[in-house]
């Protein structure tokens, strides 16, 4: 019979492509981990990691093997569970994925309200771009994430979550009209987020529909954060399309200014993405039940 051990440590150097930071994770020397992985190699007979250039490689046999692997652990993992129920209190460490306007804007409320209720509960939120988070949870390194566009090359599950207004916004002291049409921008200097980003993916789905392309626009700024991206606009260096949720201080103060584009549907979705063949814990489902009765 095939050792849950190896398959533990497999699950785990594969996630982290590195036999140091799996030992970390699994609390084993690195001489430990080298010999479940020989184990199992040599009980299945392949190879299920090449080392080239000091990295950590997968196979092809060890890609074809780690969602099953990865299956069997937490149907493993998975009887602790059933004792949790038991539990008057949840406790236990949730590590959340979530690209920016979600992890920045929608998440910390989310977390400190959940926590007046489980004070034994630890949260680390990992922000990115969309595009790093679906990454992540397709490659197992996370179980959860929070994002702001769907890829459709990553079979992943995205359960819709809350919607959200892209606006496009002015320095306060910008002189622009109150509303303009969407073929206007090209009229105007425009300050981007990077490719990756799920406003960034989100508004050239816009333009699209209208006919238009991102190389049709004035693009003088590309930042990697909307906080940036923020103050750019502030600083008068252009104007920008950024999520509402983002801006609601400063439009209220006038900081900002918000430009109306006429005859365009601005809506987007935020989506709770996990992986199909991914089993949650039960901290998990529980936080995922109160996010979306939440909504």
């Amino acid at each position: 019979m095939m050792d849950i051990h190896h398959i533990r440590v497999f699950a785990s150097v594969f996630k982290h492509k590195s036999f140091s930071k799996a030992a970390e994770e699994l609390h084993l020397t690195q001489p430990t981990v080298s010999d479940h992985i020989r184990a199992l190699e040599e009980e299945l007979n392949c190879k299920l990691f090449d080392r080239v250039s000091r990295k950590i490689i997968p196979t092809k046999e060890g890609m074809s093997l780690i969602d099953r692997a990865v299956e069997i652990v937490e149907k493993v993992e998975g009887m602790k569970d059933l004792l949790v129920d038991l539990r008057k209190d949840l406790t236990g460490h949730l590590i959340i994925g979530a690209s920016t306007i979600p992890g920045t804007y929608i998440l910390p409320g989310l977390t400190a309200s959940f926590r007046q209720k489980n004070p034994s509960v630890l949260f680390e939120i990992v922000v990115s771009d969309s595009r790093a988070i679906i990454d992540k949870v397709a490659e197992h390194s996370i179980l959860v994430g929070i994002v702001g566009a769907k890829l459709e090359a990553r079979q992943l599950r995205y359960d819709p979550f809350l919607d959200d207004d892209l606006i496009a916004v002015a320095g306060g002291s910008v002189e622009i009209k109150k509303s303009i049409h969407i073929r206007d921008l090209e009229n105007f200097p425009m300050i981007m987020r990077e490719q990756g980003s799920g406003t960034r993916r989100e508004f050239q789905k816009i333009l699209e529909r209208e006919g238009l392309g991102s190389h049709q626009l004035n693009i003088v700024g590309i930042f990697g954060s909307t906080d940036a991206i923020k103050q750019a606009v502030k600083e008068g260096m252009g104007i920008s399309m950024i999520s509402r949720r983002s801006v609601k201080d400063e439009l209220k103060y006038g900081i900002l200014k918000e430009i109306k584009i006429k005859d365009a549907n601005m809506k987007r979705q935020f989506y709770i993405i996990t992986h199909p063949k991914r089993s949650l814990p039960h901290l998990y489902k529980v936080f995922l039940d109160f996010m979306l009765s939440s909504r």
